[in-house]
């Protein structure tokens, strides 16, 4: 398990798309209504991307970042300018539990992404 000067709180690795947009609202001192709002799309809209149901259209991605003033890269992957990491929290059990469940999702994805490519690959051979 990860130790806690190892943890970024808004890494890919440690957070979502909607994790990160959820922490920079919140980190902008916006709630969900006025950010919502701002941006001009229902709140179940905003609580969708936060909850990682929906992705914003690209458009919106833009207005996002420059709202929350993070940048369009770091709002996506975790790397760039983003808010400052979370002073007072204290990594408890479930903080680092869910961050392992994380990069285990990451390799999963990563796993499922080359297997695809590796059956394209044999199909290819196969054929030819």
């Amino acid at each position: 398990m990860s130790t806690d000067s190892e943890i970024n709180w808004f890494s890919a690795d440690a957070t979502t798309f909607g994790d990160r947009l959820a922490g920079a609202r919140e980190a902008a001192g916006l709630s969900p209504d006025a950010l919502a709002g701002q941006i001009g799309v229902k709140l179940s809209t905003l609580e969708a991307w936060e909850n990682d149901v929906k992705e914003p259209r690209a458009n919106r991605l833009q207005m996002l970042a420059g709202m929350l003033n993070v940048s369009l890269g770091w709002l996506l992957t975790g790397a760039g300018d983003g808010p400052d990491e979370p002073v007072d929290m204290v990594p408890n059990t479930a903080d680092l539990l869910l961050i392992e469940i994380r990069k285990l999702q990451v390799e999963i994805l990563q796993s499922a992404n080359k297997l695809g490519q590796l059956e394209k690959q044999l199909r290819a051979a196969m054929k030819g």
